[in-house]
């Protein structure tokens, strides 16, 4: 239990702090065998879907805010980023891409997203899936060499 705690926290951390990497984690988790690799993945992929989600809210809020100020985005990245997660057919693709390959980056798909009308529940999701995908993919190949 103590673990499956320590790979939500890892997770959550690892959301933030670069040097905290998630993918080594799933790889030293897979040396622990099928059933445990398989909590502490999912427990890992928790963490960093709640910590983005966070990063998600915390664009929500903040560009409401500037939305009162602002009118118009400030870059033309910003423009085309916004332009891909505001329509229902790319965002989805958008983000569990960037969930399950790392490209784009999460961590600014998170704050893109954010900053959308993107419901939070669909961004939630999209995540989870997607880093459940990623670490499972890591980690499988080392549960299955030492199995």
């Amino acid at each position: 239990m103590l673990t499956l705690l320590g790979a939500l926290g890892f997770g959550a951390l690892s959301a933030f702090v670069p040097v905290a990497n998630a993918e080594l984690f799933a790889v030293a988790a897979g040396r622990h065998g099928a059933s445990v690799t398989t909590g502490l993945v999912l427990a890992l992929a928790v963490g960093q879907t709640l910590a983005k989600v966070g990063l998600f809210e915390a664009a929500r809020r903040g560009s409401a805010l500037l939305a009162r100020h602002r009118r118009r985005p400030s870059s033309r990245w910003a423009t085309h980023v916004a332009a891909h997660l505001g329509h229902r057919a790319t965002r989805a693709p958008l983000v569990l891409t960037a969930a399950t390959v790392g490209l784009p980056p999460l961590m600014v798909v998170s704050v893109a997203a954010g900053a959308t009308a993107q419901p939070r529940w669909e961004f939630g999701a999209l995540v989870l899936v997607g880093r459940i995908a990623r670490f499972s993919a890591l980690a499988a190949p080392v549960a299955l060499a030492l199995g």
